[in-house]
């Protein structure tokens, strides 16, 4: 029993010296490159992602790139903001050696309950370590390091010194590298002025600085995380709770500044993309270049053209607009601007509510709108899918409707007695007729008669059309339901293609630091429509001859010496006004209107409010674009 228990000691002994010389090893592997103290106050270089036009050459935007620092020592730092930050971040730094074991216990437990990864517990050594020293990536190896130098770090250097690197390159959003940085950034003014309620909305930017910002969606739950941070600074004692309750009803003021971007809308959609499909570390950190679908020369004429007539669209009480061009081959959006293509711009009128009653929202993106506000209601641009679906079952340019008042029974509790744009009616009027000069009654009577309601629907949604949401009726084909400026320019290309549709894409292909191409756009065309249908609607919509009885043969749709097809379209309350018009090489959607859905100055038509802007556009682009004439169709001599 004796030799037994002393064989067991041994072994025990031989287990814990081994233990012993392995964290040896360990400590001494990772600290053997520990950073220098002046890494910490260095400037951190990493190669930010690069949003570039179809050429390569012009820098649109630098994702993340503007990187903002101003190192201040830790004396210049109001005493509530270090509080508040320690509250949140690190409860205990002034009473552990570097890592609080007891949180990360705690978070293992919560973790295992939870069977998710919710909850962290890096003090605030290790998230300077991990910042300034370590990859992104979650190994067992690196949080090993990591622990390892956080250990080493408090063991070198005295609390003080580590909050002082902390708190100057934290990264803050918007570009903002400490707390300096982001004091100017969201509040204009130094970090020694700041108030208690602006201190605990730094401390809760930190949580995640790129979501949680005040420019976002995310602005109230920026807010709400805010009150989280006065709450534990209660808890901490470092504010009575009355304070705290006091702090969380003052309105925390943030100012804007300009982005440094050029095509702000379509620019701005891009990152959007980029940030849903790769990760906020490649996009910060990993040097990728973007290359998109954007056309430069034609994005500054798009941006000065609808500038331009925004200004003077004032008379009919518009006060914004949106375009966007698109290649109908290759589904490339090669122009997009919307109002004065200033994203930064006041809403108008001073003092609006954005999102609710303003005439003009610079940050609302009008041609590819949002979930919860889809799109504007497209009037007659709707019509040409209609007429499309009554080619495909058989009917032809030349089928009779007769245009007359007519009673389309009950549809939604109420008669249904529609008029004529101009209150007149023609009588018998061929299809191509109603089409070209855009009649109502006949439009409607191809909808119930010709080619029915659910199929016409169906063609939308073929071409590209997602917004249609049921029950439908008869002023579906008036443009009764809302629809997105991008997709029904999008769809109209599937009519210059001859059927052929592919969906709108901004980005051409990523490449890394290194050039090697990490994604590359290869969207090919689809059937969607049958080409002598398309090869009709084509040459219907672009028959100055026929049109010219409503809209005079040298309207605003008509260019000299190219053919260009055009659809007009007016809601019937002149909230919306419309212009979707195409040559084989380029597609052009033009919307002008308010985005508080006031009404424009009545019988202002299409014509005249956009018909200007989409004009003068086409004629400044048509010279460098191929001339290309439309395929006729089989039934036209």
């Amino acid at each position: 029993m004796k030799k037994l228990f002393l064989l067991l000691l041994k072994i025990l002994g031989a287990g814990i010296l081994s233990l012993g010389f392995g964290a040896l090893f360990l400590f001494f592997y990772y600290t053997k490159d520990f950073p220098r103290p002046e890494v910490f106050s260095e400037r951190q270089l990493s190669e930010s992602t690069k949003i570039y036009d179809r050429t390569g050459q012009i820098l649109l935007y630098e994702v993340y790139g503007e990187e903002k620092r101003t190192w201040v020592p830790l004396s210049a730092i109001p005493e509530y903001l270090k509080q508040a930050v320690i509250a949140t971040e690190d409860a205990n730094f002034y009473h552990h050696f570097g890592v609080d074991f007891k949180s990360i216990l705690w978070a293992i437990s919560t973790d295992l309950k939870l069977k998710r990864a919710a909850f962290g517990a890096s003090t605030i050594p290790q998230q300077l370590i991990r910042s300034t020293f370590l990859s992104a990536n979650k190994t067992a190896e690196r949080k090993t390091r990591e622990i390892i130098l956080a250990l080493e770090i408090s063991r070198r250097y005295s609390k003080d010194q580590i909050l002082e690197w902390y708190l100057n390159q934290v990264p803050f959003g918007q570009n903002a590298y400490g707390a300096a940085a982001a004091s100017q950034t969201y509040f204009g003014k130094s970090v020694s002025e700041i108030s208690l309620s602006e201190a605990a909305t730094l401390a809760a930017i930190i949580q995640a600085p790129y979501s949680l910002s005040p420019y976002g969606e995310n602005k109230n739950k920026l807010l709400i995380r805010k009150n989280y941070v006065l709450n534990r600074m209660a808890a901490e004692h470092f504010l009575d709770a009355a304070t705290a309750e006091e702090e969380k009803n003052k309105e925390v003021i943030f100012i804007e500044k300009p982005l440094l971007l050029k095509a702000p809308y379509f620019t701005l959609w891009v990152k959007q993309q980029l940030e849903n499909q790769f990760s906020e570390e490649l996009l910060r950190n990993k040097g990728l270049k973007v290359i998109t679908s954007l056309d430069w020369e034609m994005q500054k004429i798009a941006e000065k053209t609808v500038k331009e007539g925004v200004e003077k669209n004032v008379i009919y009480n518009a006060y914004n607009a949106g375009m966007v061009a698109i290649s109908p081959k290759t589904g490339e959006v090669l122009a997009m601007t919307v109002g004065k293509g200033d994203y930064n711009a006041e809403p108008f009128p001073k003092g609006c509510n954005p999102g609710v009653d303003c005439f003009f929202d610079p940050k609302f993106n009008v041609v590819i709108g949002v979930k919860v506000n889809p799109g504007r209601q497209p009037g007659s641009t709707f019509k040409p899918f209609v007429y499309a679906t009554a080619f495909e079952k058989g009917y032809t340019d030349q089928t009779i409707v007769v245009d007359e008042l007519t009673n389309f029974g009950t549809w939604g509790d109420k008669e249904y007695v529609p008029q004529n744009y101009d209150d007149r009616f023609r009588g018998p009027v061929t299809l191509r007729q109603a089409l070209s000069q855009s009649l109502n009654i006949p439009s409607i009577k191809t909808l119930l008669y010709l080619a029915g309601i659910e199929d016409s629907i169906k063609t939308a949604e073929n071409l590209g059309i997602t917004t249609l949401k049921p029950p439908f009726g008869p002023a579906i084909v008036l443009g009764g339901w809302e629809v997105k400026l991008l997709e029904i320019t999008s769809a109209y290309g599937a009519f210059a293609t001859g059927g052929l549709k592919i969906e709108p894409t901004a980005i051409l292909k990523i490449e890394d630091r290194n050039g090697n191409i990490i994604f590359e756009n290869k969207k090919t065309l689809k059937r969607v429509l049958e080409k002598n249908v398309a090869n009709l609607i084509n040459n219907i919509l672009s028959d100055n001859e026929s049109r010219s009885p409503m809209f005079g043969s040298m309207s605003n749709l008509y260019v000299e010496n190219y053919s260009v097809a055009a659809k007009t379209g007016t809601t019937d309350n002149f909230r919306d006004t419309w212009i979707i018009g195409y040559t084989p090489s380029v597609s052009v959607g033009v919307w002008a209107g308010n985005n508080n859905n006031e009404p424009l100055l009545k019988k202002q038509s299409a014509v005249i409010v956009v018909g200007p802007i989409f004009h003068s556009f086409m004629e400044q682009i048509l010279p460098s674009l191929p001339k290309e004439e439309f395929e006729k169709p089989a039934t036209t001599d």
